[in-house]
C-alpha cells in the first residue's frame, strides 16, 4: 500500500514539475489526472499535497537562481546589491493584488471555480489568447528586456493580470506571462519575473493551506508529501531550463495549441463519463 502511494506522489510530482512552469496549467492537468491516479488519503490531505507540493517547485527557482536574487552575495559590488534589492522590490509590487485576494477568496474561488467545467474553458481562452497576442507581437520588438527597465508600475500591473490566475485553469505562469507581453517585456523577460513572482506566492499558498490542514500527520502522510516536493523539485529545474532556451528561439504560440487541445480533451472526458 505504502510503496503504491509513493509511486502515485513520483508521478503526481512530474506532473506539477512540468505544468507549473510551463504555461499550460497545473490545475487543468492535475484534474485530469486525479481521474486516474487518486491518492488514498483524505480529502483534506489531498487538497493540501496538491498545494504545498508546489514547494518543492519553487525551491528549483531558489536554487537555479540563488546568485542572481541574493542581494547580501560577496561576490556582488554595492550597485549589484542595490539591483538585486529593486528586482525583490518589483516582486513584491507585483505579488500584492494576487496576495490579497488570495487569502480573502481561497475558500470561496475552491468552492466555485475548481471544477472542470471552469479548468477546460480557462485552458482553451488563454490557448486562444496566446495564439493572437503572438501573432500580434511577431514584428513588434519588446521595449523591456531587463529588470532595470520594468518599472515599478508595469511590475504592478503584471500582478493584476496575475489575479486571473486564481480561477483554476489559467495558469499563474501563463497569466504572468501574458500580461507581461502586452505591456512589451521580452519572452525572457516574462518568464523570469513570472518565475519570481511564484516564489512569495507559492510560499504564502502552501503556509496557508497547512495552517488550515494542522500539522498532524501520520508517517505515510509526510512520506507522500516529501516523496512529491521532492519530485517536483528535480523536474522543475529542467523545466524550468528548457523554457528559458525555448523562449530564446521561439514563441508561445505552441503552448496555445497545446492548451486548446487539453481543453477539449477534459471536455470531452467528463461528457462521456
Amino acid at each position: 500500500m505504502f510503496f503504491i502511494e509513493i509511486l502515485k506522489a513520483v508521478f503526481l510530482g512530474i506532473i506539477e514539475g512540468i505544468t507549473e512552469w510551463l504555461p499550460i496549467s497545473s490545475t487543468g492537468h492535475m484534474i485530469l489526472v486525479e481521474e486516474f491516479i487518486r491518492l488514498n488519503a483524505s480529502d483534506a490531505f489531498k487538497e493540501m499535497f496538491f498545494v504545498v507540493i508546489q514547494l518543492g517547485a519553487i525551491l528549483a527557482v531558489v536554487l537555479l537562481y540563488f546568485h542572481k536574487l541574493n542581494p547580501f552575495s560577496g561576490r556582488k559590488s554595492q550597485k549589484e546589491k542595490k539591483e538585486t534589492m529593486s528586482i525583490w522590490y518589483k516582486v513584491i509590487v507585483g505579488v500584492v493584488p494576487a496576495g490579497v485576494l488570495g487569502v480573502l477568496f481561497d475558500d470561496w474561488l475552491n468552492e466555485h471555480f475548481y471544477n472542470y467545467k471552469v479548468v477546460s474553458i480557462m485552458l482553451i481562452v488563454y490557448g486562444i489568447l496566446f495564439i493572437i497576442i503572438e501573432n500580434r507581437n511577431k514584428n513588434r520588438t519588446a521595449k523591456i528586456t531587463t529588470f532595470k527597465e520594468l518599472s515599478y508600475s508595469t511590475a504592478f500591473i503584471i500582478g493584476i493580470f496575475q489575479v486571473l490566475s486564481l480561477i483554476p485553469g489559467t495558469s499563474r505562469s501563463g497569466a504572468t506571462i501574458l500580461g507581461a507581453i502586452l505591456l512589451g517585456t521580452s519572452r525572457s523577460l516574462a518568464a523570469e519575473y513570472s518565475f519570481f513572482l511564484s516564489i512569495p506566492v507559492m510560499f504564502g499558498a502552501s503556509a496557508l493551506k497547512l495552517l488550515k490542514f494542522g500539522f498532524d500527520f501520520s508517517a505515510m502522510e509526510v512520506g507522500i508529501l516529501l516523496t512529491g516536493m521532492i519530485t517536483a523539485f528535480i523536474i522543475s529545474i529542467l523545466a524550468i531550463r528548457f523554457l528559458l532556451g525555448y523562449v530564446r528561439k521561439k514563441d508561445f504560440k505552441a503552448f496555445g495549441w497545446y492548451r486548446i487541445a487539453l481543453g477539449m480533451i477534459v471536455i470531452a472526458y467528463f461528457a462521456m463519463r
